[in-house]
């Protein structure tokens, strides 16, 4: 099962009757689809921005925005593939804040200064910022396929259905993306 699907908790309720009990008003219902997805989008946030604090509030925009927005989940894709389209859409927006960004190498030189770690997970050590800098830097469609497959764990099937493409066509592009991103990292740190 995927890790961020619903299991069936919240007193053995499923997705979509949760889903149906959230759309009536039930607050049980929302603190279980954040319980079942919370950690999986803070992680998923957090390893765009690499900012804890950030990630957090993104993630609490995310559900803002998410329950806001729950009339528009049509239910083609599992909830927290949705939800992981809104907190990359949300972190998307928040870079392009001029007021809010920070660049990457301030970020990892402030912390390195400090003494700070930069994370436990490899992806977020400071030998991983240009990695994060070169998949940011990667055009939309493929930005999107490398970062909901293995930063969110959407699976491609989802994230087939989110786009509208095949199966086929998301492995393509995920192909094209790790390519790019071989070659990237391989030339001189820029």
């Amino acid at each position: 099962m995927h890790p961020a699907a619903p299991r069936r908790g919240g007193g053995g309720r499923g997705e979509a009757e949760l889903l149906a009990d959230l759309r009536c008003g039930n607050r049980e219902a929302a603190e279980t689809l954040v319980e079942l997805t919370y950690p999986l989008i803070y992680k998923s946030l957090y390893r765009l921005c690499g900012d804890a604090d950030a990630a957090a509030d993104l993630t609490q925009e995310t559900y803002s925005r998410a329950w806001r927005e729950l009339a528009q989940f049509d239910g083609r894709s599992r909830f927290s593939t949705w939800l992981y389209r809104i907190a990359y859409t949300t972190f998307l927006n928040h870079v392009r804040r001029p007021q809010r960004f920070v660049p990457f190498d301030d970020v990892a030189v402030e912390s390195v200064e400090r003494g700070q770690p930069l994370g436990d997970d490899p992806l977020l050590r400071l030998d991983s910022l240009r990695l994060r800098r070169e998949v940011l830097a990667l055009p939309e469609e493929l930005r999107f396929a490398i970062t909901a497959h293995f930063w969110g764990e959407v699976p491609l099937r989802e994230i087939a259905r989110q786009e509208g493409l095949t199966t086929m066509a998301i492995r393509k592009r995920l192909r094209r993306a790790i390519a790019r991103l071989r070659t990237r990292m391989r030339e001189e740190p820029s």
